[in-house]
């Protein structure tokens, strides 16, 4: 139990490192794109911005999947990459579908990543609103 405990702490860490680094590019992405008005003139491009917003946290998001994913590969929870991957999307997003199962000793593992899916997907959406809520305002000064 404690060395899934140790596992699912060292692997929080690395998700919150790699979901930082998303929001900092997309944030930074963000404000360039805002200081240039014209790019943000019509409801369409706006929503092109946003969607490149969340593109940026989807990619992170993808990839905090894959490395929990590698996990459960490498410790041999699940028999290939392409179903621990699988398993780790569906366990990120609360889903849980049931078709792969872990063995009892990982099982924590994966309540950890569930977990930590809750956390990093309220913050997906606080980034978005941060975004939205950042061109509303740019577009209110003129």
């Amino acid at each position: 139990m404690m060395i899934q405990i140790l596992i699912g702490s060292v692997l929080l860490i690395i998700t919150v490192v790699i979901h930082a680094a998303g929001t900092s590019t997309g944030l930074r992405w963000l404000d360039a794109i805002r200081n240039k008005p014209q790019y943000i003139a019509t409801a369409t491009r706006r929503a092109l911005v946003v969607g490149w917003l969340v593109l940026i946290m989807f990619i992170a998001t993808l990839l905090e999947a894959a490395i929990w994913g590698l996990m459960y590969k490498v410790f041999y929870a699940v028999p290939s990459f392409e179903k621990a991957l699988y398993f780790s999307i569906v366990t990120y997003t609360t889903l849980g579908y049931g078709d792969i199962v872990l063995d009892e000793q990982w099982r924590l593992l994966s309540s950890f990543q569930a977990a930590t899916g809750v956390i990093i997907f309220g913050w997906t959406t606080a980034v978005i609103i941060i975004g939205l809520n950042s061109i509303s305002k740019k577009l209110s000064k003129f």
